[in-house]
């Protein structure tokens, strides 16, 4: 891992060309303005100095072309840190700078901080699940928003009463993977525990459990809902939700994001239970570092990359005065299977 130089220190070329991968004369050209290199090259070599901890130099230091708005809700789950991350590179590769505003409990709403970026001058705002997604909140806030000027663009969660660009992972999809695969591993009573049922994305996760539940089982819609279990999308909540659908007889459970997955793990392991000999479980996200979960966590990927770059693209596309469809563009989510899924006892 590459030491941190420095302040002060002078960029030596063989160190960044090594960690550009390319070659120091291509450095050389690139760090003197010069042409003949690719954007793309162009971008590597600077990342590489960013990552050195160089200091770029001053002709290098191009003018914004305007400010981003980019709200997220806390960043203790670690997806929404990977949104932003992808968000902030793609926007700052199109010349443009991120002003990263994140809701806290007790701290700022999502409205005032729409306020304060809003009369900071923002050229667009990304939303990355938020009051949008909720059932039961007030979408006039947006409607008033668009009538300011200001376009937005919405990341995982729909609703009909906002003309905008929404991204979203196929969460009915993301269903059929997960109880498809559990299946198939000989599992009969197969659990889900989401979050609150106002959200867009849980109620679209219960639609797909139910539906692939019943092509797999002869269950009712009701049968199938009796598997569901609501609670917060956080560790313990996971724990909770897990603990009634192992009371149920549920051998695997469905979580709706990995962070109630590792709750459902302290959940089975509290009852003196072993993940994946025992319990079965499925993570939704897969977040930084999951991998190195004991164990390592089966769980669905969002696209997290693909989804990041076509909210920028939609939100560009209408800063320059050629919007994108106000429509919803859905995203196959992954199935990665790891560890902590095994054939039922």
């Amino acid at each position: 891992m590459a030491q941190t130089p420095a302040p002060g220190a002078t960029a030596r070329l063989s160190d960044i060309a090594t960690q550009a991968g390319v070659s120091e004369a291509t450095v050389s050209r690139v760090l003197n303005g010069k042409a003949g290199v690719s954007t793309t090259t162009r971008q590597t070599v600077l990342a590489a100095l960013d990552l050195l901890g160089y200091e770029r130099p001053a002709r290098l230091q191009a003018r914004s072309a305007g400010l981003i708005g980019l709200i997220t809700p806390e960043l203790s789950n670690p997806i929404f840190p990977a949104f932003a991350q992808v968000i902030e590179q793609v926007l700052t590769r199109d010349g443009y700078t991120p002003v990263l505003c994140t809701q806290s409990p007790g701290g700022s709403t999502e409205d005032e901080l729409t306020n304060t970026l809003v009369d900071r001058g923002v050229n667009g705002i990304i939303y990355v699940s938020g009051m949008h997604a909720d059932s039961t909140a007030d979408m006039d806030r947006y409607v008033k928003l668009a009538g300011r000027g200001v376009p937005f663009v919405m990341i995982n969660g729909y609703t009909e009463r906002v003309s905008a660009p929404f991204v979203s992972t196929d969460d009915r999809s993301a269903m059929r993977l997960a109880v498809r695969h559990l299946v198939e591993l000989g599992h009969e009573r197969i659990g889900l525990a989401v979050g609150p049922r106002r959200y867009v994305p849980v109620v679209r996760k219960i639609e797909g459990f139910v539906q692939h539940m019943r092509t797999a089982f002869p269950f009712s819609a009701e049968e199938a809902e009796q598997l569901v279990r609501h609670s917060l999308f956080t560790v313990e909540g996971g724990q909770a939700a897990a603990n009634a659908l192992i009371d149920k007889g549920c051998t695997a459970i469905i979580c709706g994001n990995d962070l109630m997955a590792f709750g459902a793990i302290r959940a089975a392991r509290h009852r003196g239970l072993a993940v994946p000999r025992d319990v079965s479980v499925v993570g939704f996200d897969d977040s930084p570092l999951i991998v190195f979960a004991d164990p390592p966590l089966t769980t669905l990927r969002q696209p997290v990359e693909a989804m990041g770059q076509a909210a920028v693209n939609a939100l560009l596309e209408e800063v320059t005065g050629n919007p994108a469809p106000h429509a919803e563009y859905v995203f196959m989510p992954e199935l990665v299977v790891r560890g902590s899924t095994a054939s039922a006892r």
